[in-house]
This record gives C-alpha cells, sequence and structure tokens, in this order.
C-alpha cells in the first residue's frame, strides 16, 4: 500500500476581501453543532455598531482555529514581548447569548 500524496489547494481572495476588515469585539456563541464569532468595530464614544463580519464554524474547526491562534500569539509573544491586556472585558450585551471578547 502506497502513501497518499497531500493535496494542494489553491486558496484565491478577491481584491475587497483581501483588503481585510477590523474588529475591536467579538462575540461568540454556539449550538451543538456550530460556532457563530460576529466581528464587529466599535468607535469610541458612539453607542452603536454594526457586525462587519460573521463567521460559521462547526466545532472542529473552532477547535483548530483555538490551537492555531494560540500558537501564534505565542510565536508574537516570543518576538515582541507579551501582549499586555489594558482592561478587562466588559460584560456581554443582555441581547446576545454570547461571550464577549
Amino acid at each position: 500500500m502506497s502513501n497518499p500524496q497531500p493535496v494542494q489547494i489553491q486558496i484565491e481572495i478577491d481584491d475587497a476581501t483581501s483588503q481585510g476588515i477590523y474588529s475591536n469585539l467579538t462575540l461568540m456563541a454556539h449550538n451543538e453543532t456550530e460556532f457563530i464569532l460576529d466581528f464587529v468595530f466599535i468607535q469610541p464614544q458612539t453607542p452603536k455598531a454594526k457586525v462587519r463580519a460573521r463567521i460559521l464554524s462547526n466545532p472542529v474547526h473552532a477547535k483548530r482555529l483555538l490551537s492555531a491562534l494560540q500558537e501564534n500569539i505565542r510565536r508574537y509573544e516570543e518576538k515582541f514581548g507579551p501582549i499586555k491586556m489594558t482592561s478587562e472585558p466588559e460584560k456581554e450585551p443582555s441581547q446576545y447569548q454570547g461571550h464577549y471578547l
């Protein structure tokens, strides 16, 4: 039995997506089959904000994302020093059933 060759995936990105979207607040919720991440930008002194992107993912991928993010933060801090948290996250909005990050 021979070892299967790894499949090479070609990933494309359009111009608008490649510009990215800035977020300084993430709301997270989940059910049995999916995780929902809402990325929001809140401007200072503004009481209202809109979700700029929503990502839906399955639990396995969400756990892989967590692992990859932890590894990248570890590498970042090794190179640039510890990331200082300036304040604790605020309490979650009452109308949102998830975590406020």
